[in-house]
C-alpha cells in the first residue's frame, strides 16, 4: 500500500456523531469529517429537544474540530485517502468509520425516495427541529413504530400538544426490552398523556394529496381503517451505514465487521458505533458507541486495549401526565422511569422474581440464570435498584447468602 507523505500518523474519522466526537476528544489531532452542518450533539436527548425542554445548544457535545457539511464519498485504500463531495482529498494513516446508521423507511404504499410533506424520520437534529416546527397544538400526528424511538417521539409530540396515535405492529410496546406486564404499564402511562396506542397494528400505506408536492393526510392500516394524519413519524428502526465500507471492499455483514481492537479487514481502517459489527452484534446504542471509542483511543495510542462487548442499560424517563389526563402513578420526582437490561425473557431452568406495586406504579422483575443475572425490567422508582444494575453490568456472580428478594428491594442508590 502507498500513503501520502506526512499522513502515516494521521487519524481521520468519518462521522461526527457521538462515537466520532468521543474519539476526537480522546485522540489529539484527529481530523473529523461530518456530514451534518451542526456541531456534534447527544442524539439520546433529541426527544427532549422535540418536547421543547432543551434547545439544541444544550445537547451539544464538547467542542471538536469537525469539517461540517462534508460527505465522504469514496475510500481509496491503496493510496490511503478519502475523497469528499466538496472535491477535497484527505489522506490518512489510520481511518475510523463512525458513519452511524440510517432510519429504516418501511415499504409503504405512497412512500417513495422523496418523502411527502408531513412525513418525518426521527434520527438527526434537523429531523427533530423540522418536527418541532410542525408539532403545533392540536395537530394530528401518527407515529409508526413502538420501540424506544417511537415511544420517545410519541411522548414528546404529546407534550407539544399534538393529538398523537402510536401504531405498533408487535404485540406490545418496546418488545426488545420489555415483558408484557411492563409494556402494559408503559402503555397506560402514554395513554395518560393522551397518546392513543394501537398494538398488533400493521400499516399498509400513506394517503397523500395529489400534485407536485404531495402531503400526507392519513395512514392506511391493513384492515382498511385510516388514521388521520397531518404529521407522520417513521420510527421503524435503523440500519447501519455500510455503503462506504462495502464499496471499499471491507468485510461487511450486518455492519462493518471488526475484531476486538475495532479493526476491520483492512489493518489501517477501524469502525466504531452504530455501523460496527463486533462478534456478530450491532449494538445501535450510545453506551456501546462511547465504550468502543474509548477502547479505540487506547489502541491508536499504542496501548493494550480490547473490546469485549457492551452490557448496556436502556433508560427512558417519561414526564407525569397533565392534571387533566387520567391519573397514572409516577415516581417521587414527578416522572416515570424505566430501565431494562440483558435478556428479560426466561429460558427453561431460569429463576424469575417479580415485585409489583400497582398503587405506586412500580414493577420489577429479574431473570437469574445459574449464579448470574441474565436480565430484568425495572419500572417506576429506580432509587432502590442500583446494586441490581451494577451486579448485572459487572457480570458478578450472585453471593450465595444473598436473597434475590433482597436484591430487588435493596437501596443501592441507582
Amino acid at each position: 500500500m502507498r500513503t501520502q507523505s506526512g499522513n502515516a500518523g494521521r487519524v481521520v474519522v468519518i462521522g461526527a456523531g457521538m462515537a466520532g466526537a468521543r474519539l476526537a476528544a480522546r485522540v489529539p489531532g484527529v481530523t473529523v469529517i461530518g456530514e451534518e452542518e451542526h456541531a456534534p450533539y447527544n442524539r439520546v436527548l433529541l426527544a427532549e429537544v422535540l418536547a421543547g425542554r432543551y434547545e439544541p445548544d444544550v445537547i451539544a457535545l464538547p467542542p471538536a474540530e469537525v469539517r461540517r457539511g462534508v460527505r465522504a464519498v469514496r475510500i481509496d485504500r491503496a493510496d490511503r485517502v478519502v475523497h469528499c463531495d466538496d472535491g477535497s482529498v484527505v489522506g490518512y494513516g489510520h481511518l475510523v468509520l463512525a458513519t452511524g446508521s440510517n432510519p429504516v423507511l418501511p415499504p409503504l404504499r405512497g412512500l417513495g425516495h422523496t418523502l411527502p410533506d408531513g412525513v418525518h424520520p426521527f434520527r438527526t437534529l434537523d429531523d427533530c427541529l423540522a418536527l418541532r416546527t410542525a408539532a403545533r397544538p392540536g395537530v394530528r400526528a401518527v407515529v409508526i413504530g413502538g420501540g424506544l424511538l417511537g415511544v420517545s417521539a410519541a411522548r414528546a409530540l404529546a407534550e407539544c400538544g399534538a393529538q398523537v396515535v402510536l401504531a405498533q405492529q408487535g404485540e406490545h410496546l418496546m418488545e426488545r426490552q420489555l415483558d408484557a406486564e411492563a409494556a402494559g404499564m408503559l402503555r397506560g402511562h402514554l395513554e395518560g398523556l393522551g397518546v392513543e396506542v394501537h398494538t398488533e397494528c400493521r400499516v399498509r400505506g400513506l394517503r397523500c394529496t395529489d400534485g407536485d408536492t404531495p402531503a400526507v393526510r392519513a395512514v392506511e392500516l391493513a384492515d382498511g381503517y385510516e388514521l388521520a394524519a397531518e404529521i407522520t413519524v417513521l420510527a421503524c428502526g435503523v440500519r447501519p451505514r455500510t455503503g462506504l465500507a462495502q464499496a471499499a471492499g471491507l468485510d461487511v455483514g450486518k455492519g462493518v465487521v471488526v475484531d476486538d481492537e475495532l479493526r476491520t479487514s483492512d489493518p489501517y481502517i477501524h469502525a466504531v458505533g452504530d455501523c460496527a459489527e463486533h462478534r456478530g452484534t450491532v449494538y445501535g446504542l450510545a453506551g456501546a458507541a462511547l465504550e468502543q471509542a474509548d477502547v479505540l483511543a487506547e489502541v491508536l495510542a499504542g496501548r493494550p486495549a480490547r473490546y469485549g462487548g457492551t452490557r448496556a442499560l436502556t433508560r427512558l424517563t417519561l414526564r407525569s401526565p397533565t392534571a387533566s389526563a387520567a391519573p397514572v402513578p409516577a415516581g417521587p420526582s414527578g416522572a416515570l422511569d424505566l430501565a431494562a437490561f440483558g435478556d428479560s425473557r426466561p429460558m427453561p431452568g431460569d429463576d424469575v422474581i417479580r415485585l409489583a406495586d400497582a398503587t405506586r406504579g412500580a414493577y420489577r422483575t429479574v431473570v437469574v440464570r445459574g449464579d448470574r443475572l441474565a436480565g430484568g425490567v425495572l419500572f417506576g422508582d429506580l432509587a432502590a435498584v442500583g446494586t441490581l444494575a451494577r451486579t448485572w453490568q459487572d457480570d458478578d456472580p450472585l453471593p450465595a447468602d444473598t436473597s434475590l428478594l433482597h436484591l430487588l428491594t435493596n437501596d443501592g442508590g441507582f
